[in-house]
């Protein structure tokens, strides 16, 4: 229904030049295209974080110690071991 050919694309591309003039074209598409970067980046992280919250969090499961199993004890360090009571 709506096609562009090849003649509609250079009468568009001509009135733009005669519009914008040739030094104005690239500072144009320049920033055409620095707004499509920032736009992309903000579809992309809304995206990231929409995904992200439909995500259950990740919960490791408790560690369960065998029945019968006990705790190692705190050791002393060697230099309070062969000191005296009397002198710590």
């Amino acid at each position: 229904m709506f096609g562009l050919g090849p003649w509609e694309i250079a009468i568009i591309l001509l009135i733009v030049l005669v519009l914008f003039g040739a030094k104005r074209i690239p500072e144009v598409a320049r920033g055409l295209g620095k707004g499509i970067r920032e736009f992309k980046s903000a579809t992309s992280e809304i995206s990231r974080e929409l995904t992200v919250e439909d995500r259950p969090q990740y919960r490791p499961p408790a560690q369960q110690n065998p029945p019968g199993y006990v705790p190692p004890q705190k050791q002393e360090s060697a230099e309070s071991a062969t000191q005296p009571e009397s002198s710590r």
